[in-house]
């Protein structure tokens, strides 16, 4: 499928959860081609200290809060000019056992990992249909395609991001608009910090970055990042339960369910404290 061209010169970028991590290692790569860029975050001083160290805007954002995201863009079409690129990068990772963690902590991971980048996309679909073009960037997660125990409801959430990007690209693969999902693996971020997932490896946000630049060339469906981990989760749901039984059970797969780092410690304490 032949899409627009959007030249990343002078393209007008927006990413949120951009302060730091995965959506600050996005801005910087979009940046340095020349893009002009805008993250939104939660923490909008860290927002801006960030941005002033790659020549873009830093902007107050609570991607759960469609008033919040309008007007998040409001700004950045006004500082910048109509959006070309939008990256929903926002996320977060909870983990524990199903019964173990509360409904308050599934209703956040919902409300940020999934109606966070349903609200971006309906914000920001609309001035590119009218104009066109446009790139669509849904930052989701290997773990969207491959179930691993601890993570339930983010598991939840990213297969619905995953599924969300491929119905809404086949709506309107025919208006001059693309739709990517990326699927990272396990990101070397506070996300996963204390999270020993071996065998999966650990990639770094850069990775992750360049994937994400990379897709504005490719307008590809779905980016794993390392390629091969798409593979190995397709070729997962075609194994018989049984060999996957004995597979999870060799790489000690339960590993999420018993983390016991002070990072990760830490970083629970701080989604607590934010719900």
């Amino acid at each position: 499928m032949s899409y627009p061209t959007i030249d990343l010169t002078g393209a007008v970028v927006a990413i949120t959860g951009g302060a730091q991590g995965i959506g600050r290692a996005t801005a910087e790569a979009f940046a340095a081609k020349g893009a002009r860029v805008a993250i939104g975050d939660l923490n909008e001083v860290l927002a801006k200290e960030a941005a002033a160290e790659f020549g873009g805007t830093g902007h107050p954002l609570d991607v759960t809060d469609p008033e919040s995201y309008a007007a998040f863009l409001d700004a950045v079409a006004a500082q910048h000019g109509p959006l070309d690129v939008l990256v929903n990068n926002a996320g977060v990772m909870p983990n524990g056992g199903f019964l173990e963690l509360d409904v308050r902590t599934d209703r956040m991971t919902i409300e940020i990992n999934l109606f966070g980048v349903l609200h971006g996309m309906r914000l920001a679909l609309p001035g590119m249909l009218e104009r066109g073009r446009g790139h669509i960037v849904n930052v989701a997660s290997l773990a969207g395609k491959f179930p691993v125990k601890g993570l339930a409801t983010y598991n939840a959430s990213k297969f619905a991001v995953v599924g969300l990007t491929a119905a809404t690209r086949l709506e309107y693969v025919d208006r001059g608009i693309s739709i990517t999902a990326v699927l990272p693996s396990a990101v070397d971020t506070a996300l996963a910090s204390g999270l020993d997932m071996k065998p999966i490896p650990k990639v770094k946000p850069s990775q992750i970055a360049d994937a994400v630049v990379g897709s504005l060339r490719s307008r590809k469906a779905e980016i794993a990042v390392p390629s091969y981990v798409g593979a190995l989760a397709n070729a997962a749901t075609l194994t018989p339960e049984p060999a996957m039984k004995a597979f999870r059970k060799l790489v000690r797969d339960d590993r999420a369910l018993q983390p016991d780092s002070e990072d990760r410690k830490a970083y629970r304490a701080r989604l607590d404290q934010s719900r």
